[in-house]
């Protein structure tokens, strides 16, 4: 991970963001056995790294990762390398997603957590539940809760999960709409981002959602204080509504949200695991064995 990130400092949010949009996404499978029809559920099971197959729908070409996901290649050198010093595959590419994400935030000057062990590899993908499960960057605070509480994680949460997009680049086609049509904004913060997102193109620029993106701090909840939310769905978050107490508290006090933020990270890298010996140990992270 330090070795990518020295290549590229942008690298750290987006193994962060590959743990995030692995984990979100649950699909179900209906089993039939002995007359009873049940669902299994798998949230973070490392589907988001396999390619398109003709049997897997490729969750790398949904939507919300299209064209944005990005650091593939960085979790396939750590899973050769992590195999070559054990021997074999015993290490699942969905723990190996779990740590690079902890161990990104750290590179980044952020805190540590222990990363609970033992996920398994999905042997398939589903890029219409990312379609569905991975927050929308236009919803409105009801809708980002009541997605995140399907998930089994509450509104505090929602807000410091969201402290993650301290290290977040954009690209202007996702704030666009917001910096030419929303009013609750700061006027000179609008200027400063429509000079380099034009009303008409550009939509592959891109803005950092805080001052400091190399940087595991807490501008981004400041940021959002000033009405500099450059996401529709940031800025929900203090906007007169129940989350802005939380954002108050992590605006002004740096090691609550660190705090916080390890815990809650814990409870979203435990969605809905893979149980005992189901799944795989990928051979290859890009496909199934």
């Amino acid at each position: 991970v330090e070795a990518a990130m020295y290549r590229e400092r942008r690298m750290g949010a987006s193994l962060l963001r590959l743990h995030f949009h692995d984990c979100f996404v649950n699909f179900f499978f209906f089993i039939y056995m002995n007359c009873i029809g049940f669902f299994i559920v798998y949230g973070c099971d490392a589907s988001i790294l396999l390619d398109p197959s003709p049997t897997i729908d490729s969750e790398k070409n949904a939507l919300p990762n299209a064209n944005s996901a990005r650091g593939f290649e960085v979790i396939d050198q750590i899973k050769s390398e992590v195999d070559k010093a054990c021997g074999c595959a015993v290490v699942s590419c969905a723990d190996i997603l779990a740590v690079a994400a902890r161990d990104s935030v750290v590179a980044l000057g952020g805190p540590t957590w222990e990363v609970q062990l033992g996920r398994r590899d999905s042997a398939t993908a589903s890029r219409t539940a990312a379609e569905t499960d991975l927050p929308s960057p236009f919803a409105n605070l009801p809708e980002l809760i009541n997605g995140f509480k399907k998930q089994g994680l509450d509104e505090k949460d929602r807000v410091v999960l969201s402290g993650g997009h301290t290290l977040v680049f954009l690209k202007c086609g996702a704030f666009k709409n917001r910096i030419y049509n929303e009013t609750n904004i700061d006027p000179k913060f609008v200027q400063k981002r429509r000079s380099t997102c034009p009303p008409n193109g550009g939509d592959g620029n891109l803005a950092p959602l805080d001052p400091t993106p190399a940087r595991f701090d807490i501008a981004y909840f400041t940021n959002l204080k000033n009405k500099k939310g450059l996401l529709h769905s940031d800025q929900q978050l203090f906007n007169g509504g129940s989350t802005d107490n939380l954002l108050n508290t992590y605006s002004s006090n740096a090691p609550a949200f660190w705090n916080d933020f390890a815990n809650s990270m814990v409870k979203m890298g435990n969605i809905k695991p893979l149980p005992g010996n189901q799944g795989q140990v990928r051979l290859n992270c890009k496909m199934v064995n």
